[in-house]
């Protein structure tokens, strides 16, 4: 199963939240094995944020995509999986001007 979502936020710490969020609500919600990558998805995130200079005039754009996959039919909290794919585009955008 394989998801792609994204956000827009202030600060980095910002981001993570609402990445978290979203992959949650998005994600979890719909395809509840990516419960199981939750944390390595997050991490991902974290460390490409990290890698990151402070930019305070420009917001932060985080992009995640990703899959897993199993070949046998337990449930989908137990299965063994069998292949397992994240990756995590971070960086600066353009603050958007306040109207």
């Amino acid at each position: 199963m394989s998801y792609s979502i994204g956000v827009v936020a202030e600060t980095k710490e910002a981001a993570k939240a609402a990445i978290a969020a979203k992959f949650d609500a998005d994600v979890v919600a719909h395809q509840p094995v990516h419960a199981r990558d939750r944390a390595a998805v997050l991490a991902n995130v974290d460390a490409a944020l990290s890698l990151l200079a402070d930019d305070d005039s420009k917001d932060v754009s985080v992009s995640v995509n990703g899959y897993v996959s199993w070949q046998t039919p337990e449930p989908q909290d137990v299965v063994p999986l069998t292949s397992v794919g994240i990756t995590a585009g971070v960086g600066y955008v353009a603050r958007k001007a306040v109207e």
